[in-house]
């Protein structure tokens, strides 16, 4: 068998890695001695990602979960341009394991109060910049207020939400009433109104659902964000992956916020308070309940 062969039949726990809107965009292409990483257009997110960020960082992070398989099957793969997988003189060195991978996860419910440990931020690495909760709560109101109250991107969310058990790819991809932490009143409610847009729209819908979001920042904890070196976004997505297990070591958790960076009124003020340009802004704690497993397909 070779190693492409061996890769794909892991291709599951590949397919562990992160994507907005759990949209899990990435189509490999298997071929004789590389495997090439395309992307799903059906699976992208024109309207809430225009620029392909999150695509960008989604396939990166799929490359690297690509990269920690292969590590603990003990094949010799690197990461080439494209981006592809390809063979290599030596199998890549990482301290991730398969274990992490199925480990990881996102918590979008509350968490335990508390900063995160300095010690811990700076074993990530340059290029991850530290943020009180507190500091972006009202960021994150008027971020909310813009994804729920722009058109295209309610309706691109709507599309990818799965509040119902019933719905067809419930257990396949998609944002789900568990993974959002909603009880079933709040998970019709939200259903209800977005399948009325743009009706609930006029009627005041965005202030409504975003003041629901109101407290999920004030607290005392920490935000991360992750600043661009370069133009290169699917290097990023492999950091950002890295970052995100490394966390979970921790015993901690992560919940993307990507709407402060999306958000033309609260993107320019995120880089300037962090100095740099945002890819990525993820809170972090220890969750106070064990986060549901996203679905994947």
């Amino acid at each position: 068998m070779t190693w492409v062969e061996r890769l794909r039949t892991h291709e599951a726990i590949c397919r562990r890695a992160p994507s907005a809107h759990n949209t899990q965009p990435w189509r490999p292409e298997y071929h004789a001695d590389e495997i090439v990483i395309g992307f799903d257009p059906a699976r992208s997110l024109p309207d809430s990602d225009p620029t392909g960020r999150d695509l960008a960082l989604a396939l990166g992070a799929f490359v690297e979960t690509c990269l920690i398989v292969s590590a603990a099957l003990d094949l010799p793969v690197a990461a080439a341009a494209g981006p592809r997988l390809v063979p290599d003189a030596h199998v890549y060195a990482t301290p991730f394991t398969i274990a992490d991978i199925e480990g990881r996860r996102v918590a979008r419910g509350p968490y335990a109060p508390g900063y995160l440990d300095p010690v811990v931020v700076a074993d990530l690495g340059p290029g991850i910049v530290h943020v009180p909760t507190g500091d972006l709560a009202s960021d994150l109101a008027v971020a909310d207020r813009w994804l729920f109250g722009t058109p295209a991107v309610a309706v691109e969310l709507r599309d990818w939400l799965r509040l119902d058990p019933h719905h067809p790819r419930y257990h396949l991809d998609g944002l789900t009433d568990q993974a959002l932490v909603l009880s079933r009143y709040e998970a019709r409610f939200l259903g209800a109104a977005l399948r009325a847009y743009p009706v609930t729209r006029r009627l005041g819908l965005p202030a409504l659902l975003a003041a629901t979001g109101r407290g999920l920042l004030r607290y005392e904890g920490s935000l991360l964000v992750l600043l661009a070196d370069d133009d290169d976004h699917i290097t990023a997505g492999r950091r950002l992956l890295r970052t995100w297990l490394a966390l979970a070591r921790h015993g901690l958790a992560v919940h993307p916020l990507s709407q402060l960076i999306d958000c033309p009124a609260t993107a320019g003020r995120l880089a300037e308070r962090v100095g740099g340009k945002p890819l990525a802004v993820f809170r972090v704690g220890r969750p106070l309940a064990e986060p549901v497993r996203s679905a994947r397909r």
